[in-house]
């Protein structure tokens, strides 16, 4: 009688469950399958108006698209540009974390500084991307204050160099997501016992000793999702950089990245090419990602 209760409780949990195996067959099963599918075949609109395929030609979409070296030059600017908005993104944001955990600083007005550092992430980043483009143009207000005040002679082209075209596009992923990083730092944070603060207090340790010893090597979890997850959405960078270059990656491409070369294949209607592009993103951010997690069971041993 007590086991069928049993299976009769476990019921539930599986009935609460198929709302999510739905939605996840549906909407992203589903394509994934049909989106290798399609990358084995031959299949887009020649002059935008004669449909050519879907003809089956193997792996000859994944030869072209290797072929070139656009694939890899993309790539490159999709990761130095992530890169150079992720490192000052979590080193602030751990900064930020610690002292809002740390009792002993007594913070007046926590919770509206931790609300302020937040909002950042709530602006659509198309809108972001429309405010820098007018701040940052050759005859925006950041130009003319410059101008004004001698420290350029002349307006300085930020959007036509690239240099300054990446560290725009990774500041603005910079202000945008920081926020969201330090909130779960800070829940981490807070969830340590601080039983093993006050031990270490105890024996003599410095700050900077029961951050490294202790804060860290506890956090390493939440540290471990926020790059994966951080390296996907890096990945899948798009909005910022198509708005704020006209979606022609200038200056000479190099801020163009994978999902705005995706896009041009899917403007275009190249289903093939646009198909083995999408599953070159999977097989990447999946490898990308499991070397992150090994490392940290690496550490754990």
């Amino acid at each position: 009688m007590r086991k069928n209760n049993v299976v009769r409780y476990n019921r539930w949990g599986y009935i609460f469950l198929v709302p999510f195996i739905v939605v996840f067959i549906i909407f992203q099963l589903i394509p994934l399958v049909s989106t290798i599918y399609n990358s084995f075949f031959e299949h887009y609109f020649k002059n935008g108006l004669m449909e050519v395929g879907p003809n089956f030609i193997g792996l000859s979409n994944y030869q072209k698209l290797f072929s070139g070296k656009d694939i890899w030059k993309y790539f490159g600017n999709t990761m130095i540009m992530w890169i150079m908005g992720f490192i000052p993104q979590i080193l602030l944001s751990l900064l930020l974390a610690a002292w809002f955990s740390n009792p002993s600083l007594r913070l007046k007005g926590k919770p509206f500084f931790q609300t302020v550092i937040y909002l950042p992430n709530l602006i659509m980043a198309s809108a972001f991307s429309m405010l820098f483009f007018a701040l940052f143009s050759d005859s925006g207000p950041v130009n003319s204050m410059l101008v004004n005040m001698h420290i350029l002679s002349e307006p300085y082209r930020f959007l036509a160099n690239t240099g300054s075209a990446r560290w725009l596009i990774a500041f603005m992923n910079f202000l945008m997501w920081f926020g969201n990083t330090t909130i779960l730092l800070l829940a981490g944070m807070l969830g340590i016992d601080t039983s093993l603060y006050e031990a270490a207090e105890v024996d003599g340790a410095t700050s900077t000793q029961v951050f490294f010893r202790i804060t860290l090597p506890i956090l390493r979890p939440i540290l471990v999702y926020v790059m994966i997850t951080s390296l996907i959405g890096g990945l899948q960078m798009f909005d910022v950089p198509q708005i704020l270059t006209n979606g022609d990656g200038s200056p000479a491409r190099s801020t163009m990245t994978l999902i705005m070369y995706l896009n041009k294949h899917l403007y275009s209607k190249n289903y093939g090419m646009g198909g083995a592009l999408s599953v070159f993103l999977f097989v990447i951010t999946g490898i990308l990602s499991l070397i992150i997690f090994r490392f940290n069971s690496k550490g754990d041993k």
